[in-house]
């Protein structure tokens, strides 16, 4: 009976190449023996689409297929070294017991991570410990000038009776007999297509090379137990919120004798009742009088140092802002600091007594009659059309 390869493989005539490979990959990842072992049928189903795959991912054989039909493979197999004749026992010769994947060993190393034959090798050697984060919280202050904090931290370190061999004291590991060391075992199996070898983790040993007969009743044979440690960071001036001190070597343990991982502090900052930050300058805003704003003053300034003079100019209005060189954050380098910024307003009085009232009605008459406002009027009244 005549082969229909684009129906095995579930495509159209007018498949492109792409969709012919990835018809492929599909069907042979679900008909593989590997994954139904055993299963006769599946065997079968593999070698048709293997066979239409070989075929119609050809372009020669593919028009040979499309002119002729299978029947143009089937006298003797092919020249052009195809398939060795499907009559004289399939692909490359299945009962030579060499299954030979020529073209397609790309296409199973993409599906099954080259399990002829090789497999996907753990790895046993050294490996790095996981890293440890905590956040630690500090006053404004603490940030701009930099501290000192101690902070716990809770981490698995060697356990001290076995010295971190997971063995009793007087024992040690022995050598795992199944795996021999390696943590890994082989399982072969012989399929019609050949030898199929796959590495899987050691069941008896879990992957270690090693087995425990007496483990250690301090860590029940894990070698690590849980400690809870104070370390001592230094918190460098100028840092901000969200920065983080990383501290090598303080993180978890290394497995198989691997270096541990780091220990990362991540900072946190407590907003100030007064100043706020904004890189490394910090900003303020100040209430001042009427009569501070109209006649100048020397004003206390509170910084970060401190209080600092500063004198403002008679005339001074709400939403003016002063510089203080040099009285903001310092920079994290340890190379200058940053600026403070002052934004005065007027503070308006709520309550007023009788004499203030009449001194201030007094002044109003006074501005009034000398036409101190008497821009803005002219402005009211260019505004309103007289």
């Amino acid at each position: 009976m005549a082969k229909d390869y684009y129906k095995i493989l579930g495509i159209d005539k007018s498949a492109t190449d792409d969709e012919i490979k990835k018809a492929y990959r599909k069907l042979a990842k679900k008909y593989h023996p590997d994954v139904n072992p055993g299963d006769k049928e599946s065997e079968k189903k593999f070698k048709e689409i293997n066979e239409a795959y070989q075929i119609l991912s050809d372009p020669k054989k593919r028009a040979q297929y499309d002119q002729f039909g299978d029947a143009a493979f089937n006298q003797g197999g092919f020249d052009q070294g195809g398939f060795g004749g499907f009559d004289q026992g399939g692909f490359g010769g299945f009962g030579q017991g060499g299954f030979d994947f020529g073209g397609f060993s790309d296409i199973f190393g993409d599906i099954f991570g080259d399990v002829f034959g090789g497999g996907t090798r753990r790895n046993m050697g050294p490996e790095r410990g996981e890293d440890i984060r905590v956040e630690v919280t500090l006053t404004f202050e603490e940030a701009a000038f930099g501290t000192e904090k101690e902070i716990e931290v809770v981490r698995y370190e060697d356990c001290d009776k076995c010295n971190g061999t997971g063995a009793k004291s007087g024992t040690k590991p022995e050598i795992c007999p199944e795996c021999h060391g390696t943590g890994e075992v082989k399982i072969t199996q012989n399929t019609p297509f050949g030898r199929i070898v796959n590495i899987r983790t050691c069941p008896r040993c879990h992957g270690k090379g090693k087995i425990i007969s007496t483990p250690c009743p301090e860590c029940h044979g894990t070698g690590k137990v849980r400690r809870v440690r104070k370390i001592k960071v230094h918190i460098p001036a100028g840092i901000d919120d969200g920065q983080m001190v990383s501290l090598r070597g303080e993180g978890e343990p290394g497995v198989r004798g691997g270096p541990k991982g780091d220990l990362y502090v991540v900072v946190r900052i407590k907003p100030h009742k007064i100043f706020k930050r904004e890189g490394f300058d910090v900003k303020l805003k100040m209430p001042i009088s009427f009569t501070e704003a109209a006649l100048g003053a020397e004003l206390e300034v509170p910084t970060l140092d401190g209080r600092a003079v500063y004198t403002i100019p008679p005339g001074t209005q709400t939403g003016t802002i002063f510089r203080l060189r040099n009285k903001g954050i310092p920079h994290i380098n340890g190379r200058g600091r940053g600026d403070q910024y002052v934004e005065v307003y007027i503070e308006v009085p709520k309550r007023l007594s009788e004499k203030q009232k009449e001194l201030l009605r007094e002044f109003d008459k006074v501005s009034k009659s000398e036409g101190n406002n008497k821009s803005f009027f002219q402005r009211m009244k260019d505004a309103f059309g007289g």
